[in-house]
């Protein structure tokens, strides 16, 4: 029959054969307290009770996106420039020799116009179905996608080994406002375990949004500079002097945003910037 057997003063529920030697009772009974652990159960005994959902297909998985759908649509891409992150065309044989490309060789838009930034790291671009993982993550304040986001842009870090690390990541600020209203900054969702993964510095309240600009994505292409023209500043500019930023947001879109960031930085004597995001969107879809 059931008992009950004591370890240092604690009860525990016997469920062993009541004839089993009393060295195999204890060894089993601090086992079964081991596995019992409060440590140890609630994130399992939560996957039973509510378990996750793929946001992508809605399949069951173990995280917010399937392996599955992961795999299918959040492959690294091809070629990317390696300032501004945008494609390059490539030939056979030039996807062997990626990371040496773009990290040396600008795309011609970047050569005739650089950009304050000096690389960009950019996981996926802004297309369907990951679009909607974006959507979700800012509007939908699934922030459990962040550091699934974060995870990819990683894995893009880790497929440029050339790639010098920064010294610190600086989230893209919101204004007032829109924070507020929002309820939470997306970049800074995914700066803080990007910053983890990659053994760095997140310094979330070093640059300031100065002045409540227009969302982006609703100016016309041609006023996107203007529009974020003097909106950020450095809150501690030492900080900044002589190290190398890292500036962090989901989606990269003409570049006006982090190259005004950028810029700032840069005037305040940062070494170099490089941009880490989510997703770029192609030139077509602008």
């Amino acid at each position: 029959m059931m008992g009950f057997a004591s370890v240092r003063g604690r009860r525990f529920l016997n469920l062993a054969d009541p004839g089993m030697p009393r060295s195999s009772l204890s060894r089993f009974t601090l086992d079964l307290s081991s596995h019992l652990a409060p440590r140890r159960w609630p994130r399992a005994v939560l996957r039973v009770l509510l378990p996750s959902v793929c946001a992508l297909c809605g399949g069951g998985c173990g995280d917010v996106v399937c392996p599955d759908c992961t795999a299918a649509y959040a492959r690294l891409a091809g070629v990317r420039c390696g300032q501004c992150g945008n494609p390059i065309a490539s030939h056979p044989g030039m996807d062997d020799v990626a990371e040496a490309v773009d990290d040396v060789c600008p795309c011609g838009a970047c050569l005739a116009h650089p950009p304050a930034y000096d690389a960009t790291v950019a996981a996926v671009d802004y297309a369907i179905p990951l679009d909607q993982l974006v959507l979700q993550l800012k509007f939908g304040a699934r922030l459990a996608l962040a550091p699934w986001c974060a995870r990819r842009i990683r894995d893009a870090v880790l497929a440029r080994p050339g790639l010098p690390l920064p010294d610190l990541l600086c989230p893209v600020p919101l204004g007032p406002a829109r924070l507020a209203g929002r309820g939470f900054n997306q970049a800074l969702e995914i700066a803080r375990p990007l910053a983890a993964a990659l053994g760095v510095a997140c310094h979330p309240a070093l640059a300031q949004r100065t002045t409540e600009t227009p969302a982006q994505s609703g100016v016309a292409p041609d006023a996107r500079a203007r529009n974020v023209r003097g909106a950020f500043a450095v809150a501690d500019p030492d900080r900044v002097a002589g190290r190398h930023v890292g500036l962090v947001d989901d989606v990269m879109t003409s570049g006006h945003t982090l190259g005004e960031l950028a810029a700032v930085c840069k005037r305040f004597g940062a070494a170099r910037v490089t941009n880490f995001v989510f997703a770029r969107t192609p030139p077509n879809r602008r």
